[in-house]
């Protein structure tokens, strides 16, 4: 018995497939700003649709994002100060027209600027005697 040559849209798949990585689903909250202060600044706080090592996938209802746009993400984002929080530089390199309204970003992790910490400026509080 002869197997059946694949479909075209198989063939498509297999061959347009550019991810390095595996996708994990899950939601974790991230923050979302534009790393070029001559664009328009926007902060968007959107949960994640799919991860890996190298890239982000969420869906949006900001409509500035733009192919090749450069952006700070911050994930796991959390206000807690104690939180490991993790900022990021990364490049838009999908845009997803979505049928309900919204669109699908895809993101590309460029470089770990380093973990988010808050920092008083304020002097250290004397002991009392």
């Amino acid at each position: 018995m002869d197997k059946l040559p694949p479909t075209s849209a198989a063939q498509k798949r297999r061959t347009s497939e550019r991810r390095g990585s595996r996708r994990c689903k899950f939601t974790q909250l991230m923050r979302i700003r534009p790393s070029d202060p001559e664009r328009t600044h926007f902060d968007d706080m959107r949960n994640t649709v799919s991860v890996s090592r190298t890239g982000v996938y969420f869906h949006t209802t900001e409509i500035n994002y733009e192919i090749g746009m450069r952006l700070f993400l911050i994930m796991p984002y959390t206000n807690d100060p104690g939180s490991g929080n993790r900022e990021y530089l990364a490049e838009v390199v999908r845009k997803d027209p979505l049928p309900n309204g919204t669109t699908g970003i895809g993101v590309k992790l460029l470089l770990e600027v380093g973990p988010q910490h808050s920092y008083s400026f304020e002097p250290p509080a004397r002991p009392r005697s």
